[in-house]
């Protein structure tokens, strides 16, 4: 694993630890309950990219409580000794399932299955909301940014904008998995083996007595990588002039120039008068770099102004997700077991988009074979078998919309990832997890990834799970 080692036990909301002790006293600690991780449909989000099991994964390998942390709870004055003593020897025996970093996620359906003793369960639902929501959130927020460039490269640029270090750093890794190429974050490089990106910020060009000269000694110090920031002064006037001069010398001396940024202004003018510019000079080749409060949306219009922009570095709309600050997760209980029999529990509402899904689940992709493309996602419970052929899907809540597929192919989503408190997955590579949510990803339509008014792709309920809810339903009234 690549991410730190840091133990968050204690990073969790006191309520957790207060229910912790009331179980541990009332004799229902021991009881084995499912909890399932997902997030609501918001309005914002049609798929999300699942990501933050490795440190998910570094969490629960490393669960349990320092003498320190022991001497602090204890000092609270809220806790039973009995209680406090129990927790020196604690740690996770239960088991987690979940669908692996980079798969393509939807809501209402569990990116993460807990099983496990009540009390242990309970404690890891706020880290583990934490870690896997950011990330998720993120590398979504990057999906959208890189679909809406096209064949154009996006790198990560957001680490002084980022809500903390942590944020900068995970911030970074789920870029990747959502399909950024680079990172500005030299310890997330360092950390993740992510190509690092970067050149020189204004404050060089003003430190020197003209633009001229500045650009010149970036040029002697990085021959072989000299990408100029122009808009300093005057991006048309003095910018990409000067810059053509320094090309020019460095073409003289068998040195390749790597191009331009542009940081500010109006990107799509000056992109394209740039690109003129750097032509008639002799540097088709050289590219153009854009920055500035840069997202998904923006890209899409500049695009449509035909901008002749090579590389976007997405910053502060990328690492903050600036649209939509959270994924909105959350993590519900979905069975619990007394006197070794097990209860399916659902949470009622008056919103559907509310109510839970009872029972111990997993969830199914269903691809047409034909096309090969995803059709359907199909949760069911975990001890039937949904997959009849030929397979009807029936939607989740107007039961009478259905649709039957005779050739089809059908992936689980979820892995094992702790048996009995061993861990028995080994997270892949970063690289593999690009590859594979990059994968996944084009195997949906078009239509399920616009950027508006997306066409909704179909999360179904299996006829005995919608059984199941409907018979909690009922018995609620």
């Amino acid at each position: 694993m690549n991410s730190d080692s840091r133990n968050l036990t204690m990073m969790t909301d006191l309520y957790q630890l207060t229910m912790m002790n009331g179980y541990f006293l009332d004799g229902s600690y021991c009881n084995e309950a499912v909890f399932d991780l997902f997030f609501r449909a918001n309005g914002q989000l049609n798929y999300a990219v699942a990501a933050g099991l490795e440190q998910a994964v570094e969490y629960i390998k490393d669960l349990r409580f320092d003498p320190a942390d022991i001497e602090y709870l204890s000092g609270l004055d809220i806790f039973s000794p009995a209680f406090i003593d129990y927790l020196r020897d604690f740690k996770f025996t239960g088991d987690i399932y979940s669908v692996e970093e980079g798969e393509i996620v939807f809501p209402g359906e569990p990116i993460m299955v807990v099983k496990a003793p009540l009390i242990e369960a309970q404690l890891i639902e706020t880290t583990l909301l934490n870690i896997i929501s950011h990330q998720t959130l993120i590398a979504t927020k990057a999906s959208r940014i890189v679909l809406a460039a096209g064949d154009k490269t996006v790198v990560e640029f957001g680490l002084r904008r980022a809500q903390g270090p942590d944020a900068g750093i995970y911030g970074a890794r789920a870029s990747i998995i959502g399909g950024c190429k680079g990172t500005s974050n030299v310890l997330a490089g360092q950390m993740f083996k992510i190509d690092v990106k970067g050149t020189h910020s204004h404050s060089w060009v003003m430190s020197y007595p003209s633009e001229l000269e500045a650009f010149e000694a970036f040029a002697r110090i990085y021959p072989d990588n000299c990408l100029l920031l122009v808009d300093t002064f005057d991006t048309l006037k003095s910018g990409v002039p000067n810059a053509i001069k320094v090309f020019k010398e460095l073409r003289a001396k068998g040195h390749k120039p790597v191009g331009i940024r542009l940081d500010s202004g109006d990107l799509a003018y000056l992109s394209k008068k740039a690109r003129v510019m750097l032509n008639e000079a002799g540097f088709k080749d050289a590219i153009i770099f854009a920055s500035n409060d840069i997202d998904e949306n923006l890209i899409s219009q500049l695009r449509l102004q035909d901008a002749r922009i090579d590389v976007y570095g997405v910053g502060t709309r990328l690492i903050t997700s600036h649209d939509m600050p959270s994924l909105g997760g959350v993590y519900k209980l979905a069975e619990i077991t007394r006197g070794g029999k097990s209860y399916p529990r659902m949470k009622f509402s008056d919103t559907y988009e509310k109510m839970t899904n009872p029972g111990f689940k997993t969830v199914y992709r269903i691809y047409d074979k034909n096309s090969g493309k995803a059709f359907a996602d199909l949760i069911a419970l975990r001890d039937e078998d949904p997959l009849t052929r030929p397979l009807t899907l029936t939607h989740a809540v107007d039961r009478w919309k259905s649709t039957t597929l005779a050739d089809y192919e059908a992936r689980p989503l979820h892995k094992r990832i702790f048996a009995r408190g061993k861990c028995v997955y080994e997270c892949p590579p970063l690289g593999d997890s690009v590859r594979f949510s990059a994968e996944e990803l084009g195997k949906f339509w078009d239509e399920y990834k616009r950027l508006s008014n997306p066409h909704i792709y179909k999360v179904d309920l299996s006829d005995k799970l919608y059984g199941l809810k409907l018979e909690l339903l009922g018995a609620n009234k």
